[in-house]
Formats: structure tokens, C-alpha cells, sequence
């Protein structure tokens, strides 16, 4: 049996009409993933929407609004196998009112492609990109400079470099180191430098895009950090019992363990014993990071938890908190976030309202010095370290010790108003009354 490929979690990121869904169709297309016959297919139905050249895009935008608009609006996701790696490609929107998908996506990445119109250059949001997949811990990053077939571009070497280094700047201040970057010139319509070598760029002596994603690195599983399992469903199954359903996000859980689900009804948690481990309907007696799992649970009752409680070993239980203080970034605000501002967190599967109770320091988003003017008014842009208290029992960790479990979005009436990660915690004592 041949040895299971390392799976990696790659998104596509950058400004909306840089080509980011036809560079995935393109790279699917070339690769081998997708056939003529449906590669056939999309081409047509592209002409008749009046969208030629949009068929590679058609790959990933699945929806019909999508197709009739031309914009990605939801996260696609398709399994791409290379000779090396299993990826999962999740093609990230652009547009801002899509920004919270951007947001589910990069959050589950690993790696990421920023693509960058090499006629536009840096946008809005490529720098928003830039920042939020640093911000939500994306380790590794390649920037392809697409549209190099472009009237005005023509193939052009300066042009290429100009771009590389605007964005190197931009990355520098989203945080990024800029030298462990990788670049590649591209141009996805007509399918140069995607999978092949192309001879319109004699001057590119590089990679093309699929070699560049074969040298991601398969990042370490968090096997070594404490058991965390945030619960998604909770099901009761007949003769089974109670099935609590969830990804696991570090540690292992092991058939046996001895557990603790947080908060839990009562909010003191809920001790019980893992008596078996499902995944993909075949049992299993262990499971780590990034493994989708069912588990049936000795001593847990249908009442007792529900989708946001946490699992985790009782020797080591997940951290619930009273409050805690945060690093965030204001990106989508209609007006100002002032102290009582209450909005809903999504961190892991929970969605808690939480209240600004201080704005601790304002933090100048590009350079990370403190701002001092104005201090208790955050506006689209700023970034701020805030101090927040939930407002029933909530789950979350200091990005220092479990970052998978710091990050979250923030949202307001149907839309993303921010990001960020928790750095500090006050512990709820689960044994007090």
C-alpha cells in the first residue's frame, strides 16, 4: 500500500478581479485534476453568460450567482493531489462583504497563495489579506504576480519586480517576513507558468506555480500541545447514547482518556470517559489534529453540552473565561467600536456576545507602535489590544500556549467587523459556586 500523501490546507487570497479562481482553475486544469469534457462544459456555459475567459474561474465558483456575477462569493473547497502532497484548495473571496469567508478560510490554512495583478499591483485588499493571514496564523506564503500577458504589462521583467517589491514592503508591515517569501510571474488565462515552463518569460528561470506549492512544508500537527475539541453537533444515538461531533484541534484523544467538556450546562463542566473514536464510519483509538471525529462519552447526558463547549483532558481542562484581553484589527465598522460596544464573537464553533470593557492601548496597524491620540474610539484600520468580558461562560486560550484556539472574528448584523487573537485570560474557577 502506497504511503498516505501529507495533507496541506492551501487558500488562495488577494484583491477581487486578480484572478485568484482562474489561477485554481488553471492550476486544476493543468494539473490533471479536471478533465477537457468539463473544462468543455464550463467554456461554453462561460461564452453563453457572456463571461468568456472566465471558464477556469467557473472550476471553483460553483454557485450560479457567482457565475452570472462573476465574483466568488462562498468558500469552495476541491481536493488537488500532487506526486507529493494531498492539498485541500480553499478559494478565498475578495470582496469585502465576503470577507468573513475569508476569514473561515484562512483560519484553516496552512499555506497560502496571494495573488497579485501585476497591471493593478497592491490593493486595498491585498494589504487587508496580507494582514488577516497573518493574523489567523497562515504559516507560509508564495505570491504569484499574475496578468503578465496583459496589454501595457507585455511579459515585462521591470514590471514584475516593481510588483514584488511593493508587495514585499506590504508584507513587511502585515508582519510578514519578507525574505522567506516566494514570488513567481504568471499568467493564468492563457496558463503560463501555472504547471509548465513558459517561453514568453525567457528572463524567468524560477518555478511555475505547481513546483512553488510542492515546496510548502507540511506543517506540524499540535500532537504535543493539550487535548482541545471544540464540539460542533451533539447527537443522541439510539443505543449508542450521547455523540459528541467535532475536528479536533491539538493534542490526541485516545479511546480510555479520562475528559472534561467546558463549559457544559452548568458551566462547572462535564466529566466523562472516551469509550470509542469514530471517524469516516470506521472506529479508531486515537485521533489527533485536524481529525474530523465522533466520540461516544461514558457519563456525558443529551443536556449537558452543546455545539462551543470544548473537550479536553481532565487532567488538563480547557480554559474557560470570565474575561480576557486581545489583539485586534477594526475592519468593516459602520461607524466607530467605543468601550460597551457588544457584539458576537466566532471563536472555534462557539458564537458569544462579548463586551468591550477597555480599550487598553491603540496600536498604529503598520508599524505596531502605540497610538495615543484618540485612544478610546477604534475606527475601520486600527488595530488595538482591548480587553473583553463575554456574556455567559466561553471557552479560549493565550495565543502563546494554544493558538489554535485564540483566534476569532467578530461580527455585527451580517457582517465581519473584525479580527483578532486572545493574549491574555482571566480563568473562570469551574469548582465555585
Amino acid at each position: 500500500m502506497a504511503k498516505e500523501k501529507e495533507h496541506i490546507n492551501l487558500v488562495f487570497i488577494g484583491h477581487v478581479d486578480h484572478g485568484k479562481s482562474t489561477t485554481v482553475g488553471r492550476l486544476l486544469f493543468d494539473a490533471g485534476t479536471i478533465d477537457e469534457q468539463t473544462m468543455r462544459k464550463l467554456k461554453e456555459k462561460a461564452a453563453m453568460l457572456g463571461k468568456s475567459g472566465f471558464e477556469f474561474a467557473f472550476v471553483m465558483d460553483g454557485l450560479k450567482e457567482e457565475q452570472e456575477r462573476g465574483v466568488t462569493i462562498d468558500l469552495a473547497h476541491k481536493k488537488f493531489d500532487t506526486e507529493k502532497h494531498s492539498f485541500t484548495i480553499i478559494d478565498a473571496p475578495g470582496h469585502r462583504d465576503f470577507i468573513k469567508n475569508m476569514i473561515t478560510g484562512a483560519s484553516q490554512a496552512d499555506c497560502a497563495v496571494l495573488v497579485v495583478a501585476a497591471n493593478d499591483g497592491v490593493n486595498a485588499q491585498t494589504k487587508e489579506h496580507l494582514k488577516l493571514s497573518k493574523i489567523f496564523g497562515v504559516g507560509q506564503l508564495v505570491v504569484a504576480v499574475n496578468k503578465m500577458d496583459i496589454s501595457g504589462v507585455d511579459w515585462s521583467e521591470e514590471r514584475y519586480k516593481a510588483v514584488v517589491e511593493e508587495v514585499k514592503k506590504e508584507a513587511a508591515t502585515a508582519g510578514w517576513k519578507a525574505d522567506l517569501i516566494r514570488f513567481l510571474p504568471l499568467a493564468s488565462l492563457p496558463g503560463d507558468n501555472i504547471a509548465k515552463k513558459t517561453e514568453k518569460m525567457p528572463w524567468w528561470t524560477g518555478d511555475n506555480l505547481l513546483e512553488a506549492i510542492n515546496k510548502f512544508e507540511v506543517p506540524q500537527k499540535p500532537t504535543e500541545l493539550p487535548l482541545r475539541m471544540p464540539i460542533q453537533d451533539v447527537y443522541n444515538i439510539t443505543g449508542i447514547g450521547v455523540v459528541p461531533v467535532g475536528r479536533i484541534e491539538t493534542g490526541i484523544m485516545k479511546v480510555g482518556d479520562k475528559i472534561m467538556a467546558v463549559p457544559g450546562r452548568e458551566g462547572k463542566g462535564v466529566p466523562g470517559e472516551v469509550k470509542s473514536i469514530e471517524m469516516h464510519h470506521e472506529q479508531h483509538q486515537q485521533a489527533q489534529p485536524g481529525d474530523n471525529v465522533g466520540i461516544n462519552v461514558r457519563g456525558f447526558g443529551k443536556k449537558d453540552l452543546a455545539r462551543g463547549d470544548v473537550l479536553g483532558r481532565a487532567d488538563n481542562v480547557p480554559t474557560v473565561a470570565t474575561e480576557f484581553t486581545a489583539q485586534i484589527v477594526i475592519m468593516n465598522h459602520p461607524s466607530v467600536v467605543t468601550v460597551g460596544y457588544t457584539p458576537v464573537f466566532h471563536i472555534h464553533t462557539a458564537q458569544v456576545a462579548c463586551q468591550f470593557v477597555e480599550i487598553v492601548k491603540k496600536l498604529n496597524p503598520a508599524t505596531g507602535e502605540e497610538v495615543t491620540e484618540n485612544k478610546d474610539v477604534l475606527r475601520n484600520g486600527d488595530a488595538a489590544i482591548v480587553r473583553l468580558r463575554p456574556v455567559q461562560a466561553l471557552v479560549i486560550e493565550k495565543n502563546g500556549e494554544i493558538p489554535q484556539m485564540s483566534r476569532f472574528a467578530i461580527r455585527d448584523s451580517g457582517v465581519t467587523v473584525a479580527a483578532g487573537m486572545c493574549i491574555d485570560v482571566v480563568k473562570k474557577d469551574l469548582s465555585a459556586k
